[in-house]
Order: C-alpha cells, then structure tokens, then sequence
C-alpha cells in the first residue's frame, strides 16, 4: 500500500524559481516517511506555494509573518459522526475512515530553493528533506524540545540515507562564519 497524495501547485510561483521535483518523487520521498503500518494509505494533500502564500499561512497559523519553508496542518477530526441518513450502508464506510486522512502539507518552493543555494546542499536533496520532515510533523514528530527533537533528527537522517541523501543536519563550511567578538564557529540563524 502507498501514501495517497494529491499535489496542487499554485499558480503564482516565482518565475526565477525551478519547477518542483515531480509529482512521481514527492510522493517517493512522502512513503519513505511514512511510519504507519505497511498496509495502510495514508490521504496527504501536498500544495506548493509562493512566499505570499507561505507568509499568509505562517502568520495565521504560527504567528510569524514571513515565508517558510514547510507548514504542516495534521487533520484532526471529532471522535463522533453525524451521517446523513440517506447516506447508503456501504458509502457510509467511506466517510468513517479519518485514520486515512493524514493531514496537509505548503511547500514554500522558493524558500527551499534559496535554503538549498544558502546550504550549499543539492536542490533535490532538500526538496526530499521538507517532504521527510513536514510528513514526520503529520505524524505527530516535533522538535520543541531537545528529546523530540534528537529523535527527529535521528528519524529524518536515517529516512535521507535510505533515500541515497547525506545528513541534512551535517554542518557544511558555507553554513559556518566567524563570530567578531569570539574567533569560534557560529550557525547562522535560519530563516
């Protein structure tokens, strides 16, 4: 069984940003993620957005008013159904399946793009990176706090590998710069 994934892409990308990988890799890169049993098909509804869009929903959602790199919504459904009753028996199970039903993901494909150059990291590789880790956030992963986050990173690391990808959390060189007031290595703040 697979990830069920329907792609939309906005109509309002920028003209210097490449198209995004195929729908074929997304959704590749979406089922090596998946954590859930092998026979289940998770619905996971994947858009790819401008930064317009991406700093709308950051703001909204997260209370951050600029674009982002990945956003993820996990569906979160009422334990009770109302079922109309002229519904048929067997349309009726249809509806009554939310564990399909995984969540949403907004890929910002410039911030990717300009993450990827800034990171000195392959494009695809970065790419395969967002898609691992907002589909590890539908599935409840988060990195808040330092446990969860080092399970993550382990989690994420070990799903690129498998994916034929280096580390994303690897230092590059390009990432690091020396500080004025301290002659010692610094990570950049990312945005």
């Amino acid at each position: 069984m697979a990830v069920q994934m329907d792609i939309q892409i906005a109509e309002n990308l920028s003209e210097s940003t490449e198209e995004p990988p195929p729908s074929s890799q997304l959704k590749v890169w979406a089922q090596a993620a998946w954590q859930g049993d092998a026979g289940d098909e998770p619905v996971v509804s994947l858009r790819i957005v401008g930064p317009v869009e991406s700093q709308q929903l950051n703001n909204d959602y997260r209370g951050k008013n600029k674009p982002t790199n990945v956003l993820s919504f996990p569906m979160q459904m009422e334990e009770t159904f109302v079922i109309a009753e002229d519904v048929p028996a067997e349309e009726q199970e249809e509806i009554l399946m939310p564990e399909s039903m995984l969540g949403d993901l907004v890929i910002c494909s410039d911030v990717v793009e300009h993450e990827a150059q800034q990171q000195s990291k392959k494009r695809e590789a970065h790419w395969a990176h967002m898609v691992v880790h907002g589909m590890l956030h539908l599935q409840g992963y988060d990195h808040i706090e330092e446990t969860q986050a080092q399970q993550m990173e382990q989690l994420e690391t070990q799903i690129m590998q498998n994916l034929g990808f280096s580390d994303p959390y690897q230092i590059k060189p390009s990432e690091i710069t020396t500080s004025s007031s301290k002659k010692s290595p610094v990570m950049e703040p990312k945005s």
